[in-house]
């Protein structure tokens, strides 16, 4: 009796350490009926999706593993998917939904000698757990090939082609109406007076350039607003320096102050000289413009496009001077710094709406114009589309699916 109680009770503990198995059916581990192999739709023809129905169950312990041949008789040696059980279902349903990569070098070491013929593919389907092995008897098989459209993102064409359309009717209204209305910017409008200020205390006024090279959005801004600033010295006959710490800024630097100085029927007043590259890294660049601040103590100090931790030195510098500072970057992490020791500071996105206010340009009133109207429309529907999720309504978020 009391050997008996005791193999009971160790029949017992052995039972509730024993790990379930996921996809388990009594004794057997569960095998899909169901294995199906196609080739993706709306896309390059690189990729074969298959789907099976999932177990009942769910747990850790089993692993589907998909190995892939050319031939249906195999071998199917290549591993093509490893996955656990109870990952990637099918959005409303029970079946398991995964994308396969077909790239025949590295998967199967080798080149296809010919780019355009058509392989196919063979899938085997095996489960595997801590207590056994089982493979789908089923071998499914698909062709990829490619597709022109990707049907899936249909609604972000439409989308882009109504924002086209909005961005050329409003550049059109913009050279039909002359003066378009925009949104004033302190920043912009300080611009004057810290010039005016440099002209009557015959003081430089300094441009200070960002971190990034010429294939920065930031950065082409910066030459836009430069250029501004340039003319509006011109015709103040006052020096303007400007940094550089990269060469192809620099060169378009010269180039763009040069201009302005003709344009304002000054060019004999341009020193090249002038616009300069203080250093080629960026901390000795932050040195080399804090002697200068120091030195010669210009009276407008300018520090337009992105920035990075130099940002507060270059400042607080040119704040112990007594400069009127004007900051423009859409680096959000240093807009703090120049929010405190700067006079004005345009931030984000008022930085590429300055070449704009500044130039009055229809071109770009137009574009800029065109952007505010296509924000409203999607604040709108963001708002609405809210309301109706709220309502159990979620229609329109399809409209925004990425695809």
């Amino acid at each position: 009796m009391h050997k008996t109680l005791s193999t009971f009770i160790l029949s017992i503990l052995i039972l509730s350490y024993t790990p379930t198995a996921f996809a388990v059916e009594g004794n057997r581990l569960f095998v899909p009926k169901d294995f199906q192999a196609f080739d993706t739709p709306n896309d390059s023809g690189k990729s074969i999706t298959l789907r099976w129905p999932s177990s009942p169950s769910e747990s850790d312990d089993v692993e589907y593993v998909v190995y892939m041949s050319t031939t249906i008789k195999g071998p199917f040696e290549t591993e093509a998917l490893r996955i656990r059980s109870n990952t990637r279902y099918e959005e409303g349903s029970n079946y398991s939904y995964h994308l396969i990569d077909i790239e025949p070098d590295k998967l199967f070491n080798k080149k296809s000698s010919d780019k355009d013929v058509k392989t196919t593919y063979f899938f085997k389907l095996v489960m595997m757990s801590n207590l056994t092995t089982r493979t789908v008897k089923k071998i499914a098989s698909a062709t990829p090939e490619g597709n022109w459209f990707n049907w899936s993102r249909s609604n972000n064409f439409i989308i882009m082609i109504i924002f086209s359309v909005l961005i050329l009717c409003c550049i059109n209204h913009a050279k039909r109406v002359p003066g378009l209305f925009i949104r004033k910017i302190k920043g912009l409008d300080a611009i004057d007076d810290a010039l005016g200020r440099a002209t009557e205390m015959g003081k430089p006024a300094l441009f200070v350039h960002g971190l990034n090279d010429m294939d920065s959005i930031s950065t082409i801004a910066a030459i836009n607003i430069l250029g501004r600033i340039a003319l509006r010295v011109a015709e103040y006959d006052t020096p303007l320096k400007v940094s550089n710490i990269y060469p192809i800024v620099l060169t378009v630097s010269q180039e763009v102050v040069k201009e302005a100085y003709l344009e304002a029927g000054r060019p004999d007043a341009y020193v090249e000289d002038n616009v300069f590259l203080a250093a080629s890294e960026q901390f000795p660049y932050v040195v080399a413009l804090s002697g200068i601040m120091t030195r010669e103590k210009p009276a407008a100090n300018f520090f337009v496009g992105y920035f990075y931790a130099e940002s507060l030195i270059l400042s607080e510098t040119g704040a112990a001077t007594g400069a009127i500072q004007i900051a423009a970057t859409d680096a959000f992490t240093q807009l703090p710094f120049f929010i405190t020791t700067c006079d004005y500071t345009l931030m984000g996105e008022e930085l590429y709406a300055a070449s704009a206010y500044l130039s009055r340009e229809p071109l770009l009133l137009g574009s800029l114009r065109a952007q505010d109207i296509a924000k409203e429309i999607i604040i709108s529907v963001i708002v609405f589309g809210a309301l109706l999720a709220t309502c159990g309504i979620d229609w329109i978020s399809f409209i925004f699916k990425p695809g």
